[in-house]
């Protein structure tokens, strides 16, 4: 999971590229395609204000109108170039989508200064200042902050999506705003079920959105329990959820890991237009 280091088996398995040689913002709009219907966007860094203080984020939207939002959840390694290209190339899709930065309260953005070849141990601290209370308050603060948004259609669903220690933070959010949130997405997330009394997983009987959940392989491997424990919970609430372990390793889906696969990431990104298209009515 995102919050230790992928052993050296793993990544020999899955690595596709020397990380060592990546040239973030270059390079990362080089690997993500645009599509031909893309719609034209305005991009912004903008300052959202939070019980806790003032969240600094990346907020892109189509040029004209007002269309469904969809925030983004990083992962360990936080806001950086690969998480801003990700949201753009959602918003060509036409969406309204805000990227933010979760670990404000201790340091603004870039909080991982090799982006995803930063080692975990330096960023690890950071993500220990988070909790089930933290993802909780700051959902309810970014929501509220893109309902105010006139680039935001307030008569449509609002999707959350979450890679790695986002993915808990997708389940808290439909969860603290039920009647806002239509669709979850998240991406090799760590941590979705657990025996603790604040899991995640606890908090489906509560949430209106449907899910899809993309389990990376390796993932499934060290806890291949998971995914039936996440089933059985989304099962008995009858919320409708699209649970699938890729074959790719923890990690795959941002652009700039070490671990990413076009391939994989491009059908997790596929599943997630499709959930959009019908949970953002």
């Amino acid at each position: 999971m995102c919050d230790q280091d992928h052993s050296a088996e793993d990544l020999k398995k899955y690595s596709r590229r020397d990380v060592g040689t990546i040239a973030a913002a270059v390079s990362v709009a080089m690997m993500l395609p645009r599509v031909a219907w893309a719609v034209d966007v305005k991009e912004s860094e903008v300052t959202i204000t939070t019980p806790d203080g003032a969240c600094d984020a990346y907020f892109v939207a189509p040029a004209t109108g007002a269309a469904p939002a969809v925030l983004v959840w990083p992962d360990i390694f936080g806001l950086r170039p690969a998480f801003r290209q990700m949201g753009k190339r959602l918003a060509e899709e036409g969406y309204s989508v805000l990227v933010v930065n979760p670990f404000y309260r201790t340091q603004k953005a870039p909080t991982a200064p090799q982006g995803a070849a930063t080692a975990i141990a330096d960023v690890l601290p950071l993500a220990r200042t988070l909790s089930a209370t933290t993802h909780t308050a700051d959902a309810k603060a970014f929501i509220a902050w893109l309902d105010a948004r006139a680039e935001v259609d307030k008569g449509r669903k609002i999707g959350t999506i979450g890679y790695c220690m986002g993915g808990p933070i997708v389940m808290r959010t439909a969860a603290a705003v039920p009647d806002r949130v239509g669709a979850g997405g998240s991406f090799h997330g760590g941590g979705l079920n657990s025996a603790n009394p604040d899991s995640p997983h606890l908090l489906i009987p509560t949430m209106k959105a449907q899910f899809l959940i993309a389990i990376a392989e390796n993932d499934d491997m060290r806890d291949p329990e998971s995914k039936n424990v996440l089933r059985k919970a989304f099962d008995d609430a009858k919320v409708k959820a699209e649970i699938e372990v890729y074959p790719a390793a923890h990690g795959w889906c941002p652009p700039d890991s070490g671990v990413y696969s076009a391939e994989q990431a491009e059908k997790a990104w596929g599943r997630m237009l499709a959930l959009f298209k019908t949970a953002l009515a």
